[in-house]
């Protein structure tokens, strides 16, 4: 590989993309869709340019390789650059051949930038992690040139990974001085950018024995102890990798340089600091989707597969797994691995299967239409696992449909009806005996938004819509319409994906974002079909990501 692919991939991938997770051979292949499904999907050869062009601000997953956008090269490594020579070599490849320069002063310039260069290569130095295949630059351009555009001409690329981190993380200070009469402290960085730390952020977060409890990473200055109107008494700067603040009682706290760089209040690095703690950025989808498959033993037992699992299931919103044993309890072992289930009143797993006096319609052999699971509860469960045990030979398809990409589409063709159903609470009742007996009642929206009006979350189960509706009488037909307009949406063709699942098979999915069916099938003298089923929240799966995140890419 060329040292301008390697110049493009460094600056237009995230971390999480520069592990070699899976070599593009070892990949493994993605699940077709079913008869049906193809004959309602655009073909992958020649799709619209509608379907090929996402919208401003989103990510598509587009046809392509079984592992969709974002999901092949987001996990491919990059290669080390690992003898003199080859820094060499790779440094006369994009600056040419040094010439003799003309003065003393251009001979201590042209010192300095080769110097510099050698530096920012060795400090971007990563392991070998297998042959994968790398992005071309814009057609027409260099990779190096296309890497040197505006942030929003390679932000496409970008967006394959988590983000791409364009701010400098170098963190070596210049200097440090004491600001606003002393309420602030202000970092001068060697990159020439500064930061300014109020102190009374800066003694909250004291790292010192006695107010902070380092091996359980918690706080212990007491809230009641702090004064916030607090001023730095005197600040010292030491070796550019630490500084040190006297406090007026003479209390003194140190700070590591990395530790305020990543502590920036400025609105890049916090932006850049929620990326990292929350990874948020989604891959949206409709019938395109390119269904991500991972051998369910390799999960278990491999971190770069577990990791790769969890976060496409993160982006994408759905992964599913191969081979398990068609048996009772291997999602057991699933939980384990992130951490534990959620238990709900339907217990820890629960059968789907054909049951007379059923509990639940999914235990019929009927149509399921669109649903997300238990929004009867307040904090519905995050994610959803399903094992399929047996298969009956005709019926049974399996449909998904990206709920928050069907929203966003909702409320730039109808904002009214967006409006609606993010603003009107609908009730929710699940009445029965199971696990135990249950008289479950709950208020949701349909949809839920952040503080910016962005749908984040579906809270839509047909069958568990309460018949109470505690709205005015004249807002109940808007409120249908609304749903109806919504419903039409996700039951699409360009929207839904359709798939069969067969023995062995466990389907992953976020249950926040999407919302599945079944086609209906056949019931018999015996069961033809049974899926064993189970939840997980997202704050469990999300600590084990973190967890993964630290051991394989050392981030924190």
């Amino acid at each position: 590989m060329s040292l301008h692919s390697y110049c493009y991939r460094r600056v237009c991938l995230s971390p999480s993309e520069t592990l070699g997770l899976v070599p593009d051979a070892a990949q493994p292949p993605a699940r077709p869709p079913t008869a049906a499904a193809n004959g309602r999907r655009r073909a992958a050869a020649a799709p619209s340019s509608a379907a090929a062009a996402p919208r401003a601000g989103e990510a598509r997953a587009g046809p392509g390789p079984a592992r969709g956008r974002g999901q092949g090269n987001g996990f491919c490594g990059l290669f080390s650059i690992v003898s003199t020579a080859g820094i060499e070599t790779a440094l006369h490849s994009v600056l040419g051949t040094p010439q003799k320069p003309s003065s003393s002063e251009d001979f201590i310039r042209e010192v300095k930038m080769w110097a510099a260069v050698a530096s920012a290569l060795l400090r971007a130095k990563v392991r070998q992690a297998g042959t994968c295949s790398l992005p071309r630059g814009p057609k027409g351009r260099s990779a190096v040139a296309a890497a040197a555009l505006p942030p929003r001409c390679w932000q496409r690329t970008a967006r394959a990974g988590h983000t791409a981190q364009p701010r400098s993380m170098k963190a070596e200070i210049q200097k440090v001085e004491a600001l606003e009469e002393n309420h602030f402290v202000c970092v001068h960085w060697e990159d020439g950018s500064e930061s300014r730390f109020p102190c009374v952020w800066l003694r909250d977060n004291c790292q010192c024995p006695d107010c902070f409890l380092d091996s359980a990473k918690a706080r212990k200055l007491l809230f009641e102890d702090l004064d916030v109107n607090i001023v730095v008494k005197d600040v010292t700067l030491t070796d550019g990798k630490k500084i040190s603040v006297t406090w007026p009682d003479e209390h003194t706290s140190e700070y590591e340089a990395k530790w305020l760089k990543k502590r920036c209040f400025s609105e890049e690095a916090r932006e850049e600091m929620r990326k990292d703690l929350f990874l948020p950025e989604r891959q949206y989808w409709g019938s395109d989707l390119q269904l991500l498959e991972l051998p369910f033993e390799e999960v278990l037992c491999s971190d770069e597969s577990a990791y790769k699992w969890l976060c496409t299931l993160k982006k994408v919103g759905i992964v599913l797994l191969t081979g398990a044993p068609a048996q009772q309890g291997e999602l057991v072992k699933l939980g384990h691995r992130i951490g534990f289930l959620r238990l709900t009143f339907y217990g820890p797993t629960w059968q789907v299967q054909d049951k007379t006096d059923a509990n639940n319609v999914a235990y019929t052999t009927g149509k399921l239409s669109f649903h997300t699971d238990y929004p009867v509860m307040q904090h519905p469960p995050g994610v959803q696992f399903l094992h399929c045990i047996k298969q009956t030979a005709a019926g049974g398809e399996s449909e998904v449909v990206d709920g928050l990409h069907v929203a966003n589409k909702l409320k730039k063709q109808n904002p009214q009806a967006f409006q609606i159903l993010s603003s009107t609470a609908v009730d929710y009742t699940d009445v029965g005996v199971d696990y135990c007996d249950f008289a479950m009642q709950c208020k949701q929206k349909i949809i839920d938004i952040d503080y910016r009006g962005q749908a984040v979350r579906i809270n839509y189960n047909n069958a568990t819509r309460d018949t109470v509706l505690d709205i005015p009488a004249e807002k109940v037909r808007p409120f249908y319409a609304a749903l109806k307009e919504f419903d039409d949406l996700l039951n699409s063709r360009e929207h839904k994906f359709t798939y069969k699942m067969k023995p062995g098979d466990v389907v992953t999915f976020d249950n926040w974002r999407l919302l599945h069916g079944r086609r209906s099938y056949r019931s018999g003298a015996t069961v033809t079909r049974h899926l064993e089923g189970a939840y997980a929240d997202w704050d469990v799966v999300m600590s084990r990501l973190r967890i993964l995140r630290k051991r394989l890419l050392g981030r924190n």
